[in-house]
C-alpha cells in the first residue's frame, strides 16, 4: 500500500513485490464426489468450550478435509463436561436425530473420567457399550484416546491409558492415541485453565487428526 507523508511529500514507489511464501500456498482442492456425513460425539475437546464459533476441532477438521477436495460435513454433538457414562445415555438419540446414518462417527471421550478419577473399569464399559452401539448399526468409528495425568499414580494411569488402544484392536476401529498430543503442556497452545486447547492447539490437534480421517473414509470407500 503507498502512503502520502503527512508533510504532503509523495512516498517513493515500493518495488514490484516478488512471490512470497504466502502467495506460494498451494490452492484448495475442489469439494468433489458425494458427502461424507461425519458425528463428532465427545466432549468439551470437541465442543470447542472457551472459543469462538467455528474454532471448535470439527470445524477444524472438516474444514482441512474440505481444502483437501473431500466433501465431508461434521456435525458437532460436543457436549462440555460429558463423561463416558453421560455419553453413553445421549449416543442413540444423536443417531437418531441426524439426518442419515453417517458414513463414520469421531469418538472422544474420557477427559471428564480422569478429572473425576472415575474408575478405570467403568470408562471402558462405557466406551464399550457406545463401540458396541455403533457397531449394531453398522457405523465405522474413529477413536480420539485420552491419557491420564502421571499424579494420579501408575496403577490408575496403567489401566485407564490401555482402554483406547484395547478397544480400538478389539473393535477393529482407527485411533488416534492421544487427542491433546503435542499440545499439553505447551502455554501458547492450552488456554489457562491448561485442559482446553485454544484456537492455534486445535488447528495442531487438526491437522494430525484430518488425515488419518480422510485415510479412514477412503479406506471405507475401498471397501
Amino acid at each position: 500500500m503507498l502512503l502520502s507523508g503527512c508533510d504532503g511529500e509523495v512516498a517513493t514507489p515500493l518495488p514490484t513485490p516478488t512471490p512470497t511464501a504466502a502467495a506460494a500456498l498451494p490452492t484448495p482442492a475442489p469439494v468433489t464426489g458425494d458427502e461424507r456425513l461425519i458425528l463428532a460425539f465427545g466432549d468439551s475437546l470437541y465442543a470447542g468450550y472457551g472459543l469462538q464459533r467455528g474454532q471448535s476441532l470439527p470445524d477444524a477438521v472438516q474444514a482441512r478435509l474440505r481444502g483437501d477436495g473431500i466433501n465431508a460435513k461434521i456435525v458437532n454433538a460436543g457436549v462440555s463436561g460429558d463423561t463416558s457414562a453421560a455419553g453413553r445415555q445421549r449416543l442413540a438419540f444423536s443417531l437418531n436425530n441426524l439426518p442419515r446414518k453417517p458414513d463414520l462417527v469421531l469418538l472422544g471421550l474420557g477427559g471428564n473420567d480422569v478429572l473425576r478419577q472415575i474408575a478405570p473399569a467403568e470408562t471402558r464399559a462405557n466406551m464399550a457399550a457406545m463401540l458396541d452401539e455403533l457397531k449394531k448399526r453398522s457405523i465405522p468409528v474413529m477413536l480420539t484416546g485420552m491419557l491420564a495425568p502421571p499424579n494420579l499414580g501408575p496403577e490408575y494411569a496403567g489401566q485407564f491409558n490401555r482402554i483406547w488402544p484395547d478397544l480400538a484392536a478389539q473393535y477393529q476401529t482407527a485411533l488416534y492415541p492421544f487427542i491433546l498430543d503435542g499440545v499439553i503442556g505447551n502455554p501458547a497452545l492450552m488456554q489457562r485453565d491448561r485442559v482446553h486447547p485454544t484456537a492455534q492447539g486445535v488447528a495442531k490437534i487438526a491437522s494430525k487428526v484430518a488425515p488419518l480421517v480422510a485415510e479412514r473414509l477412503e479406506r471405507l470407500e475401498r471397501d
